[in-house]
């Protein structure tokens, strides 16, 4: 029996590149497309939750248990789902869609619950909390891109005004909060204003945070979805048959 499963670390490239395969074989890797849609039935089944208001998350189980907490490196989830819900074509293509824009809308709430509208490393679901870190040591943010990730994906393929407005959220808060004189910094308690600062300016950052919040306020031709597909550290790989830019392997 697997000792842990979820969509958090360690086990989140293996799905999102399940779907960006098929993707990017501009559908003809029916093996990737199996793999993945056979792998979401059973998230689905056992590791979607929803929470007493109605916010739709990702638990992790352990053993044969749930544990009702969410990691920001899950927010990529929301994306993923909703370009499985585009681009896929099958029965349950609206169900990815609604799921990709539920957890969407829970990462949200995750940063807007917070004091520096920042979102902690990992938040719980319990009687008393929902999309609150718990414990001491999630409470921190180290600039991580997953959930504006996910507001650039859900804008370009609905162009909901409201994925912007986050992501503008997202980015005064950047401002306001990590800002230092020699860039930014991640922060140790997004529940307090004058948290203080682990002075560590992480490399996906700019590789990915920044690049995810440009596009999110770019025109739809720059670097557009249906050419282009990115992989887990935002790299943009060109889509088969779509884009003149990919090249078979010689």
């Amino acid at each position: 029996m697997l000792s842990h499963v979820s969509l958090g670390g360690l086990g989140d490239s293996f799905y999102e590149y399940l779907l960006k395969a098929y993707i990017q074989s501009n559908g003809k890797d029916l093996i990737a497309r199996d793999m993945f849609d056979d792998a979401m039935a059973s998230v689905m089944d056992n590791l979607v939750q929803t929470s007493s208001t109605g916010l739709t998350y990702l638990a992790d189980m352990r053993f044969d248990r749930l544990e009702h907490k969410m990691d920001h490196l899950s927010c990529f989830a929301g994306g993923m789902f909703a370009l499985a819900g585009e681009t896929l074509g099958s029965d349950a293509s609206k169900h990815y869609t609604d799921l990709g824009a539920s957890l969407t809308e829970t990462c949200h709430a995750a940063y807007d619950k917070t004091a520096t509208k920042l979102g902690p490393e990992a938040f719980r679901f319990t009687d008393n909390y929902e999309a609150v870190a718990v414990r001491g040591t999630e409470k921190y943010n180290i600039l991580r891109p997953e959930t504006v990730e996910s507001y650039f994906v859900l804008w370009r393929l609905t162009h909901d005004n409201k994925y912007r407005e986050w992501g503008w959220e997202a980015v005064q808060a950047f401002e306001k909060h990590c800002r230092v004189s020699g860039g930014y910094s991640g922060i140790k308690d997004v529940y307090q204003i004058d948290s203080i600062k682990d002075d560590v300016q992480q490399s996906y950052f700019f590789a990915e945070t920044l690049k995810y919040l440009y596009l999110l306020f770019s025109d739809d031709n720059l670097i557009p979805l249906d050419k282009w597909v990115f992989n887990s550290e935002a790299h943009p790989l060109p889509v088969k048959g779509r884009n003149s830019q990919y090249r078979m392997h010689q």
